[in-house]
């Protein structure tokens, strides 16, 4: 039987509308399990049930996350944010690693599900971060990787995606910044963003910063990655 897959969906700031990129339906079609598009919600009882029929969570791209869920002021470079989204998404998540469900974070996602589990984030990596950065907001196709991610031998993500170092996208100036207890870093940028984090604890709860469900016709690690999370859901 094929798991259904939660995924989070964006919600517009003027007009009370969900919105999702097709790619991540797309990829989890393709990985072999069934997407279920979920609305931004905060009945806690109504999450508990969407958490308890649901196989695994698929947290995907989307704008900011509020620093209040955090403990911090908002610093004067965030952007937009969506109250409603982050109140969803933090018990959904908190849900999710109780139960031990399976877990995939991208770019947003990745942040929900360090903050979720207790770590934070840089508001603005370029008006926080002490080092000179790279460009994490690339002008080209969303198909094309713009820059280098370092792998950590011995973690999870090495063994999926069993490359030392790949070639990802980048969309985001927000990242993360002190990594959740139980969570390590296993992939980071030349300029030494993280780019990947995983629990050390969780059967399977991994966040990467890139959007490996735009370069799936063309890069195999990302591939291995919604094949790896399929596959964990169907345990």
């Amino acid at each position: 039987m094929k798991p259904i897959i939660g995924i989070t969906s964006s919600i517009d700031i003027e007009e009370p509308v969900h919105r999702l990129h097709d790619a991540n339906v797309q990829a989890i079609l393709r990985a072999g399990g069934i997407p279920l598009i979920l609305p931004n919600i905060t009945d806690e009882e109504v999450i508990k049930e969407i958490v308890s029929k649901i196989d695994g969570l698929l947290g995907s791209g989307g704008y900011d996350v509020s620093p209040l869920i955090f403990g911090e002021q908002p610093h004067q470079k965030i952007g937009t944010i969506t109250p409603l989204r982050d109140q969803f998404e933090l018990l959904l998540f908190q849900k999710m690693l109780k139960a031990e469900k399976p877990i995939f974070g991208i770019c947003r996602g990745m942040q929900m599900l360090n903050v979720a589990a207790g770590g934070n984030l840089y508001q603005d990596i370029y008006a926080q971060h002490e080092e000179q950065l790279i460009k994490h907001g690339q002008d080209a196709p969303r198909s094309y990787g713009s820059h280098f991610v370092s792998v950590k031998e011995n973690t999870r993500l090495h063994e999926i995606v069993k490359e030392k170092q790949l070639v990802v996208n980048s969309y985001h100036h927000q990242a993360v910044k002190d990594v959740a207890d139980n969570f390590i870093v296993s992939g980071t940028a030349p300029d030494g963003i993280i780019e990947a984090i995983e629990s050390t604890e969780h059967p399977f709860a991994i966040g990467v910063q890139w959007h490996p469900e735009h370069m799936l016709d063309n890069d195999q690690p990302s591939v291995a990655l919604f094949d790896a999370f399929i596959e964990a859901c169907t345990k």
